[in-house]
């Protein structure tokens, strides 16, 4: 059984000081707190400290095993207030959660563009612009979650004013398109090129069966960036795939309920409740597999580094491919029996039942042979 190489206090010692890195430094310095967990209830409530710097008040959530790759934290404007300028050597992708305002993006040749937004928008930061978030409410604040790559930025350069005060315009990132935050794009395949989603909670998606339980999908390429999102959704009483990969990826629920099971090979799943805002964070290569037990869809939202997305060599990402052939995917015919056991009892709470059948007969059509016949869950 896989176990979670905690050694001596002895061991750790010799080591604790390389827990210490140019972004956890400048994350104190901020006066901010870092949540170092994986599963965070709702992000709509959890508690912010003053950020006096930006002009709000802010949180860092950030696992261990995802604090090299990437991050992400929660932002709170106050109310018909604003945050201070900001330009970033670093790529920021930004769900709202709560509250309407807007955004005002320029670069230093002069190019500007202002958007609003509201509850369920998505939108990317062009790398280095200058940026500024105005709640448009007087008698409420406004929230957001953002996941940024800061982590590997500052870590290299370990120059806080070269991150934040580099005068230098990305171009081919951002040129001061008037139609650049329109709530438009180019579907390519799963994915969709654009820098602004209005209503992500409401984009239509779609299907990908690979993934299992008929639901559907959509991937985003946004503002030229090297970090990556996506959607997915699955109807009532179904559940996805078991799959895992690199670190890094922040899943939050944007409809729903339901619960999520995560877990390192050989050790038995830990269960994770959640609803609309809660945020899921796997580890580094944990199994992790989500369960609607809700009576409508259930969709979340995964911000990632593409760390993330260890890839074949076409492309295909291996948290979409069965583990009989080499990948990350676990078939609902290798899944261990506490899987559906657990899942039929959190059903039979709500008075529902599986909606599984039509996912597992559809399998078996393409399913490739087991290796020895055993189950790889």
């Amino acid at each position: 059984m896989a176990k979670d190489a905690i050694v001596d206090d002895k061991l750790a010692a010799k080591f604790a000081t390389e827990k210490d890195s140019p972004y956890t430094r400048w994350v104190a310095a901020e006066g901010l707190d870092i949540i170092a967990a994986h599963y965070v209830p709702d992000l709509r409530t959890v508690e912010l400290k003053p950020w006096e710097r930006r002009g709000g008040r802010g949180v860092f959530i950030n696992h261990e095993a995802t604090r090299t790759s990437n991050d992400c934290y929660v932002c709170e404007i106050p109310a018909g207030g604003k945050l201070a300028p900001q330009r970033q050597l670093f790529e920021e992708m930004i769900l709202v959660l709560d509250g309407h305002g807007s955004t005002r993006v320029w670069n230093d040749a002069g190019g500007e563009v202002s958007f609003e937004w509201g509850p369920g928008s998505l939108f990317a930061i062009p790398l280095n612009a200058n940026h500024q978030h105005f709640n448009g409410a007087g008698n409420a604040p406004a929230r957001f979650v953002s996941s940024t790559n800061l982590p590997p930025t500052l870590n290299l350069y370990d120059d806080v004013d070269f991150v934040f005060g580099t005068k230098y315009d990305f171009p081919n990132r951002f040129n001061g398109e008037p139609d650049y935050f329109s709530p438009q794009g180019e579907q390519k395949g799963l994915l969709l090129d654009t820098n602004f989603v209005a209503d992500a909670v409401n984009l239509p998606l779609i299907e990908a069966k690979e993934r299992g339980a008929g639901g559907g999908h959509i991937r985003f390429a946004m503002a030229k960036g090297s970090m990556n999102s996506h959607i997915s959704q699955f109807p009532t009483a179904t559940y996805k795939k078991g799959h895992r990969h690199g670190p890094g990826a922040h899943v939050i629920i944007l409809s729903g309920e339901g619960y999520s099971l995560m877990w390192p090979e050989g050790e038995e799943p830990r269960r994770y409740d959640w609803g609309p805002g809660s945020l899921i964070v796997p580890p580094n290569m944990w199994f992790h597999q989500h369960f609607n037990t809700s009576s409508a869809p259930s969709r979340y939202l995964a911000f990632k580094h593409e760390v993330v997305s260890m890839r074949n060599a076409q492309g295909v990402p291996k948290a979409w491919i069965s583990r009989r052939i080499g990948g990350d995917q676990i078939d609902y015919a290798d899944e261990a029996p506490v899987v559906r056991d657990t899942f039929r009892e959190a059903l039979a709470r709500q008075g529902l039942t599986p909606a599984m059948d039509a996912a597992y007969e559809a399998e078996l059509a393409d399913l490739p042979p087991a290796p020895g016949g055993a189950r790889l869950g």
